[in-house]
């Protein structure tokens, strides 16, 4: 009997302001790393929803996509297991900063850098998808959000 091998769907909010892009420091089993807003998919939610959440979470800022920069695979081993991520990259509009709103478990605090800096921090990066969405999102890929359809079962209770 085959064991079913199932991708962890994840989502990224590639947020750019005056040529800087805003990322987060967070805690990982590896030290500090730097990422994008991201997170995973939950139930009930479409890509687009989870991403909202996700960067509401780590940097206390609303966030709305407007495209859909891109979906990403990658491959970890982490403490013996396996596992393959899925991100879907959505770029979008930041809204407003949230003061009283604490950063999500991990969040060490949010940073802005600059596409130079992004590229050379890349060794600190949690993954290597953080400086390949920010790189695609600079040189102007962008799709429709409609790229992404999510089906009304998806919600249903």
């Amino acid at each position: 009997m085959s064991i079913r091998w199932k991708p962890n769907v994840t989502v990224a909010a590639i947020i750019e302001r005056d040529g800087r892009y805003l990322l987060v420091e967070e805690r990982t089993s590896g030290g500090l790393r730097l990422n994008n807003p991201a997170g995973h998919l939950e139930l009930g939610e479409s890509p687009a929803q989870a991403c909202m959440r996700e960067a509401l979470e780590e940097t206390a800022h609303a966030f709305t996509p407007t495209h859909l920069v891109g979906v990403y695979l990658s491959r970890t081993i982490q403490d013996q297991d396996d596992i393959t991520y899925v991100r879907l990259a959505f770029a979008g509009e930041l809204g407003a900063l949230e003061p009283q709103r604490a950063l999500d478990d991990g969040i060490v605090r949010t940073v802005w850098m600059s596409l130079d800096e992004v590229q050379a921090s890349q060794a600190m990066h949690r993954s290597p998808l953080v400086w390949q969405c920010v790189h695609d999102h600079a040189k102007g890929q962008r799709f429709p959000l409609q790229a992404v359809f999510t089906h009304a079962s998806v919600s249903a209770s």
